[in-house]
């Protein structure tokens, strides 16, 4: 049992976690309360958007997007039911498809992204100095940096 936590490490870890929900869940409500779809949403918007003219296959969305990857292929179905993405075959793989946003997935994305960035600027630029946000920078780099390496060697 020598390798558990000090009460330090492990309020660090409850505040970390809770800290990701409360933001989290903000976000989604100030989206909610603008009439717009959910971040996961925007999260794969922002990613077919930054590959408009190439489109990504779905392994690819799944490796980039922030958010829970779990359900990807119903939110990719979601969005193309809604037209703001489409499906093609892949030319280098005709048993996959490439996901592709449309003008209309692209303006959503933008329409969400006023309500996102406000709620950025709210929620972490508001309360916190310069300082802060550097020192969370620097902490959340260390933590992924650290746990990237061991995920690597895995």
């Amino acid at each position: 049992m020598g390798n558990l936590p000090s009460k330090q490490t492990e309020t660090a870890w409850i505040l970390l976690i809770r800290s990701q929900q409360i933001l989290l869940n903000q976000v989604e409500n100030a989206l909610k309360a603008a009439g717009l779809p959910p971040l996961a949403w925007y999260d794969v918007l922002l990613e077919l958007g930054r590959d408009q003219a190439t489109g990504l296959r779905q392994f690819e969305i799944g490796e980039r997007v922030l958010l829970n990857k779990h359900n990807l292929s119903r939110l990719i179905d979601r969005l193309e039911t809604e037209g703001l993405v489409k499906r093609q075959e892949c030319d280098s793989d005709g048993r996959g498809n490439v996901v592709k946003i449309t003008k209309k997935g692209m303006q959503i994305k933008l329409q969400m992204w006023v309500i996102y960035a406000k709620s950025i600027q709210e929620l972490i630029a508001e309360p916190l100095s310069s300082t802060q946000i550097r020192g969370l920078i620097e902490i959340m780099h260390a933590l992924i940096e650290r746990h990237s390496k061991k995920l690597l060697q895995t």
